[in-house]
């Protein structure tokens, strides 16, 4: 390991590293524009420079491996004076509109000019213009800012792996924008947002709405997905103005898909916000107080077997163990959290992401069966990427055929492909015995089918039969598109014995079997089959659920209470009170608490940390918060032969999965722009 001096402190790193990386691990600021740790080196804005000792003129650290016995000077004239005339020539053709660009505040060229820009201009001469270009709804470009960095080609290129963007000309007149005019089709285009170190790329809802200083910052977790990216949402008063990432190394690096950054503007649409009571075939608004009893008046006397709730995908653990334990001393047990039907009940390891999202880049062979990441979870995706680009990696996809942003061989649309992997006939089981860390992911594609158990099944035995479980490792993975899915399982929130399942109760509700269903936030059943059962909703939005309901109790959404999530992986996750709920709408487990008293089943807790308390009872894993505790391994899934349906994704439409993107007026634009140009998503990869 080579041994250099930096502003006479000696260091020890790894060979490879550059001299601006071993300034960083020393604490030593050195300005950068073009450098980013998670993109590939392009060392071309030179702001970064520094004197070497020996070297005939200045360095561009970013760019320079360090070698044994260098010293390096980062703070001698000579390099301020050539920063200083780096900024200089920066700025011959920058705009100077601070006080009306939407990075201002947030801006590193701000700062940096702060730190070595001159007080006046030696450039006389007109500055470049850019023509507007149109990238979409989510990114809002002013090339005119532009000092061509790159980041933005380098992020959409190499971790998105859509390669639209792109310089074209040269010197004064290099523009960066997509090669032929079009919009950016990745679902990870925002990230070029954060990483613009100027305002050439601000967010185009975000556009003249609010200054990062009129904020307030709230760390949280994302629930538009199962992965559980860790984000901040910012707000100004009541309102949700914007959700940025934050860094995660194990979970979302420092990523956010689109749906999960910019459908936050449903937030304050088709808001639910005070209770309903259906008289006379209408929903009319009602006090708390009418609403319970009208709930009460419709309990009193049922009996236990003709009850039934369903937990939606983005209910909190606080409020499914607060519906279950009310249910139970109801005495139903008809209780489901799999709206879409997955066969999913076994023991933890039938239900996880066991590899974990880090482990991904672990692992040198992957199976697709029954899923699209891409849409599913974008940020699995980009780090399926960056495992693949690494190179040693095998990827085959059970699937329909579609851009998964690396290459990959399809193996086939139907199940049968599975049955001939799992005896070994297949070629592609050779593959995967042949790898050391080999991993599979089946998705709800799969999952939610009929014969979802027997898919199950097959894939525990590809899973045995390749080697993919050890001592070490834990190759099987379950990817989710429900942030409550994982909480659900992990409670129990499934039919006791003698129960429905959610097709049981929607037959039972059809026949009259089933006379009251509760919905806690699920909008994602055909209510029609709920026939002429009294149903009870609790929800954020006036989405399918609230259409259908005889009673509305208006809940919180993920950024008005402190709740529990559990992400595919298994990583117990909390988001933070950012905003209150609107009028009189209450956090989703206090509802279930003043319910229970009006109908004499008082629950036996009344503080959040009660509740919490009760998680860690149901089950320990709630108390392990922020870690990944491995489950063992088990026999799980049915025997059988799989149905000839080729299998398809659970999404068609990723801008618009959930009640809060439904509502969402920038979801609706992505819609109309990607949705209705399908086959920009389509095609394989050569």
């Amino acid at each position: 390991m080579p041994k250099l001096t930096i502003d006479g402190r000696e260091v020890e790193v790894e060979a490879g590293t550059t001299i601006l990386q071993a300034a960083d691990y020393l604490g030593i600021e050195i300005p950068r524009f073009c450098y980013h740790e998670r993109l590939a080196i392009s060392g071309n804005c030179r702001m970064c420079l520094v004197e070497v000792e020996k070297a005939p003129k200045p360095v561009a650290s970013c760019a320079m491996p360090v070698a044994d016995g260098m010293v390096v000077h980062t703070d001698t004239p000579m390099v301020l004076k050539a920063r200083k005339g780096v900024l200089e020539f920066l700025l011959i053709n920058h705009p100077l509109d601070c006080p009306i660009c939407d990075q201002g505040g947030e801006c590193d060229l701000q700062d940096e000019v702060m730190a070595y820009g001159a007080d006046r201009g030696r450039f006389a001469e007109n500055k470049r213009a850019v023509k507007d270009k149109d990238y979409g709804p989510l990114v809002k470009p002013t090339m005119t800012r532009c000092i061509h960095c790159t980041r933005c080609i380098r992020f959409i290129t190499d971790v998105a792996g859509v390669p639209e963007l792109g310089g074209t000309g040269r010197g004064e007149n290099l523009e960066v924008g997509t090669y032929v005019q079009k919009v950016l089709s990745s679902e990870l285009s925002g990230n070029i947002i954060d990483l613009c170190p100027v305002g050439a790329l601000t967010s185009k809802p975000y556009s003249f709405a609010a200054r990062p200083w009129e904020l307030k910052k709230t760390e949280s977790i994302d629930v538009f997905d199962a992965v559980g990216s860790n984000i901040r949402v910012d707000a100004r008063a009541n309102q949700v103005m914007r959700v940025v990432p934050r860094t995660n190394d194990d979970v979302n690096e420092e990523w956010l898909g689109d749906k999960s950054r910019f459908a936050v503007d449903g937030l304050m649409r088709q808001r639910l916000d005070r209770p309903y009571v259906r008289r006379n075939g209408k929903l009319e608004p009602a006090t708390w107080p009418e609403a319970f009893s009208a709930i009460a008046a419709r309990l009193k006397g049922a009996a236990g077997v003709k009850l039934a709730a369903i937990a939606g995908d983005q209910a909190d653990a606080e409020a499914m163990v607060a519906l279950k334990d009310l249910f139970t001393r109801l005495g139903s047990p008809s209780l489901d959290c799999r709206q879409d039907g997955a066969k999913l009940s076994g023991p933890r390891v039938s239900y996880l992401f066991n590899s974990t999202i880090a482990g991904i880049d672990a692992a040198d062979a992957l199976m697709l069966i029954g899923t699209n990441p891409r849409l599913e979870a974008p940020v699995i995706n980009a780090r399926i990427r960056k495992r693949w680009m690494a190179g040693g990696f095998s990827v085959g996809v059970v699937g329909p055929k579609t851009n998964l942003t690396y290459k990959h061989e399809h193996l086939g649309e139907g199940a049968s492909v599975l049955s001939a992997i799992a005896d070994g006939s297949h070629p592609f089981a050779a593959k995967l015995k042949a790898a050391k860390r080999p991993m599979l992911i089946i998705g709800q594609g799969a999952l939610a089918r009929v014969d979802g158990d027997i898919l199950l099944g097959l894939a525990r035995k590809i899973a045995e039969a390749t080697g993919m479980h050890s001592a070490e490792w834990n190759g099987f993975n379950v990817l989710h598109t429900a942030a409550a899915r994982v909480g659900g399982l992990d409670l129990g929130f499934l039919p006791a014995g003698g129960g429905r399942d959610v097709e049981g109760i929607l037959a039972g509700a059809e026949k009259g079997e089933v006379e009251v269903v509760y919905l806690l936030g699920a909008d994602e059943i055909d209510m029609q089959r709920l026939g002429k059962a009294f149903v009870i909703y609790q929800g954020h939005h006036g989405d399918a659920g609230a259409h259908r309901a005889d009673v509305i109790l208006p809940g919180a959404a993920y950024t008005e209470k402190s709740g529990t999530y559990v992400s595919t992986e298994g990583r117990v996750q909390r988001t933070q009170l950012a905003v209150f709920p609107p009028g009189e709408a209450k956090e989703d487990w206090k509802i279930l608490r003043a319910l229970s008293e009006v109908l004499g089943k008082a629950l036996p807790y009344d503080t959040l940390a009660e509740v919490r308390a009760r998680l860690a009872d149901v089950n320990p894993v709630f108390a392990a918060v922020d870690r990944i505790e491995p489950a063992a391994w088990a026999s799980f899934g049915a025997d059988g032969v799989p149905a000839a349906d080729p299998l398809a994704s659970p999404i068609d439409n990723y801008y618009m999965t959930d009640p809060i993107s439904r509502a969402s007026k920038t979801m609706a634009e992505c819609t109309a722009t990607f949705v209705g140009c399908a086959h920009k998503r389509t095609g394989t990869n050569g």
